[in-house]
């Protein structure tokens, strides 16, 4: 990476959302563009760099949220009008500031994406989709799932129309007219488009897409069929894209890929290199990126990439250099210059400070009156919970206006908080009760016992001895008291932040079969205190996730629901147990949906109509707990359930080889863990360690590698044992045989691990 940008920041704005700022078009070529941005208080600002001072061009006044702004204008000619989308109106701003439009458009549901192509207008709200030319309905869409962003390629180039909408379901859904010409299928839920190079790029069909857990690609949408030309993989586990642009920032001649991603990550990637994206600069800011443009703002002459962040700043990261070579006299007047700017921010900075004791005296003031009345301060929190496929983990992102004070958890289901190494706030566990039988999360943070079993399972020994292990049939042995939650709480944890922390990431890994409900209680530094409450659903089948095909190939047990059911109903249920399903059902007389077990690779496809619902999956446990969650919802709705199933025995063999690789990896690195301790011990003690075998000496040499590993995954070993023995009791339960007994002959087995003895142990339970 040989490119240096120097940040300045220029403004700051209410709370904005994704693409909501851009830069007018310039006069001539590298001079200072405008910059023109919404926000949450409804105020379309636009302004301009003079002697380093950001000087408003015009602002409106407030109104409804401001969820997307395009520029937009007559085709083949500069593209300076500014149209913004709030609630369901559109409104056209000139750029000197003079409103030319008011269209209410009439939606039963909020505008969420738009694209502007001449007199062609594009709105997509949640599912609905609408085309609109010369302010008349032209076409009509609605999405199985929902619409995140729409664009369409560009008309003056291709002379026709075609619309592509990115969803939720990891598809781009490309148009013709109100229908779908075809479905192209990308790596992630796509979160933003662009065109290739600003124009579609050679052919005017290339599409830039990015994804909601980090992933690029260029996919040529031609009249036929797509082409994918290359795609980006997020191996450094960064945030998800929110906005990209292309703009030459290197100055080679070939216009740059900009990035912008939800945990403040900036990239430029370059494409001279036969076309292939090389990376040439990444900056990370505090908090994420909602719009990204490149152009000239500060300084003529000097490109920058600008951007626009949640809580409103526009900053730059511009070529301009920090120290100029210049010779005596211009650096006189710099110095001078730069004397008159400090004391002009240094007198802002004093009124500030007056106003605030003023404020607060005041303050202070009414609140002693016995008529004082209190209003709690409002504040925004952008907030997202999604499951990430590759550590079969839920990242939970909080991200408010202002810095976060502390941050409490609390769950009703077992989890595992995971490490974040960005996170540096300081994280403290408060016991349910001291009263009640051991829980999950308690154990999870409890010392080792040592004891047969101490290796695979967390132990704490009170007079009984408890063993826990992490399954969702909750399975004791030498256990007096019957299991029970206490006070509702599995977890309760408070992440005390840093000075000046706006943003905050956590990792929780769940349990399948135990379903209930995550809180984030978010308190920021602002007065008086107020504290706003966030719930995120932890489903059955939380560490499933939608995929596009399965192995039809793989032996599968078979679940079929029959009754008086509505389509509608039997889609809630999925929704209920599954993630990443659209909340209505989708257009059509039934639905099939695909699944895949981040943690074990197991599939579910899902069959649903009105009087139907045919689940299969190679795993029996999948089948159990979908029998389970389904038969006691549809008794609480007094709906009458016939139910059937068909059980391959085969499928049990077949999980157990998914899990192998998996366990023997986990049993292999908690050996090579315990090791480390002594061998460093012996190496301290010979000086040297020439003596020992080339595996121990490996051993030493990755330690740290190791250690860091093994504190990532808490529970990970315990976690595959709990799924062994649901496993286990799963097969022997839909034979209606208790084989809870057993289970401590299954540890005995597990404790020293041979896969031909487990699968022989299961033939013969």
């Amino acid at each position: 990476m040989d490119l240096n940008l120097n940040r300045a920041d220029y403004l700051q704005v209410g709370v904005t959302s994704q693409k909501t700022m851009k830069l007018l078009p310039a006069s001539r070529h590298r001079a200072t563009q405008k910059v023109v941005l919404g926000d949450h208080d409804g105020v379309v600002t636009c302004f301009g760099m003079k002697k380093g001072e950001a000087v408003a061009v015009f602002k409106t006044l407030p109104g409804q949220k401001i969820a997307r702004l395009e520029l937009g204008g007559v085709l083949n000619t500069p593209q300076e009008k500014i149209f913004v989308a709030s609630g369901s109106e559109i409104r056209g701003f000139t750029k000197r500031g003079k409103q030319f439009l008011s269209f209410e458009t009439n939606l039963t549901e909020s505008i969420k994406a738009m694209y502007v192509s001449g007199s062609d207008l594009f709105l997509s709200a949640s599912y609905i989709y609408n085309h609109y030319c010369d302010c008349k309905d032209q076409h009509y869409y609605l999405s199985g799932d929902r619409i995140n962003d729409v664009i369409c390629l560009p008309v003056e180039r291709l002379s026709r129309l075609t619309p592509v909408l990115a969803c939720q379901d990891r598809v781009l859904r490309v148009l013709q007219g109100s229908d779908v010409l075809y479905e192209v299928e990308v790596p992630g839920p796509p979160t933003a488009l662009a065109l290739h190079g600003g124009n579609g790029g050679d052919s005017g069909e290339d599409l830039l897409f990015g994804t909601s857990d980090g992933k690029l690609g260029i996919i040529q949408v031609t009249t036929a069929k797509p082409i994918h030309k290359w795609e980006i993989r997020n191996e450094r586990k960064r945030g998800g894209v929110l906005c990209v642009d292309s703009f030459d920032i290197v100055g080679d001649g070939v216009k740059d890929l900009l990035v912008g991603r939800d945990d403040g990550v900036v990239e430029v990637y370059s494409l001279h290199h036969a076309n292939e994206p090389v990376l040439k600069f990444d900056q990370a800011l505090s908090e994420s990126i909602t719009s990204i443009q490149g152009g000239c703002v500060g300084k003529d002459g000097y490109d920058e990439i600008v951007v626009s962040t949640y809580s409103g700043w526009v900053t730059g990261l511009t070529t301009e250099p920090v120290h100029r070579e210049s010779g005596p006299g211009e650096e006189l007047k710099i110095s001078q210059e730069m004397q008159n700017k400090i004391s002009s921010l240094r007198s802002e900075l004093e009124q500030l400070q007056y106003r605030v004791l003023q404020e607060r005296e005041r303050y202070q003031q009414a609140s002693q009156s016995s008529r004082a009345v209190f209003a709690v301060p409002s504040f925004s929190i952008n907030d997202k919970f999604t499951l990430n496929k590759d550590d079969a983990s839920y990242s939970l992102i909080l991200e408010v206006q202002t810095a976060i004070d502390n941050v409490l958890i609390q769950s009703d289901v077992p989890i595992d908080l995971l490490d974040v190494d960005k996170n540096s706030a300081v994280v403290s566990f408060s016991s349910c009760d001291s009263e009640a039988p051991l829980t999950p999360a308690r154990m999870a943070h409890l010392p080792f016992s040592a004891s047969r079993v101490a290796s695979h399972f967390q132990l704490c020994r009170t007079p009984p001895l408890e063993v826990f292990l992490r399954c969702r049939h909750r399975c004791v042995i030498s256990f007096s008291k019957p299991f029970k939650k206490s006070n509702d709480n599995f977890l309760l944890a408070t992440y005390r932040c840093q000075a000046n922390t706006t943003r905050l990431e956590l990792k929780i890994r769940s349990i399948e079969g135990q379903y209930g409900t995550l809180q984030a209680y978010v308190t920021p530094r602002i007065q008086p205190k107020t504290c706003q409450v966030r719930q995120y659903l932890i489903k059955p089948l939380s560490l499933h996730q939608r995929t596009h095909c399965i192995d039809h190939d793989r032996p599968v047990n078979t679940l079929t629901l029959t009754g008086q059911f509505s389509f509608a109903e039997v889609h809630s249920w999925v929704v209920f147990c599954l993630p990443e399903v659209p909340e209505k059902p989708p257009a059509g007389e039934s639905v099939t949906f695909y699944f895949q077990n981040t943690f074990l690779d197991t599939q579910l496809e899902s069959h649903c109509r009105k009087g139907e619902g045919v689940f299969k999956s190679d795993n029996i446990s999948t089948i159990s707990i979908l029998k389970d969650v389904l038969s006691k919802e549809a008794t609480k709705r007094k709906i009458n359930l016939n139910i059937s199933y068909e059980i391959n025995e085969v499928s049990v063999k077949h999980t157990l080889k998914l899990i192998h690789p998996k366990l023997e990896y986990q049993l292999l690195l908690a050996k090579k863990v315990q090791l480390i301790d002594a061998l460093k011990e012996l190496q301290i003690h010979e000086g040297n360690t020439n003596f020992l075998i080339p595996e121990y000496r490996c051993i030493l040499e990755e330690a740290d590698h190791l250690q860091e590993e093994y504190k990532k995954q808490p529970a990970h070993l315990e976690r595959l044992y709990g799924m062994i023995t649901d496993l286990f009791i799963d097969k022997f339960k839909f034979k209606g045989t208790n084989v809870k007994t057993k289970v401590p002959l299954l540890l005995e087995i597990l404790d020293s691990y041979d896969q031909n003895a487990l699968i022989a142990f299961f033939d013969a339970a």
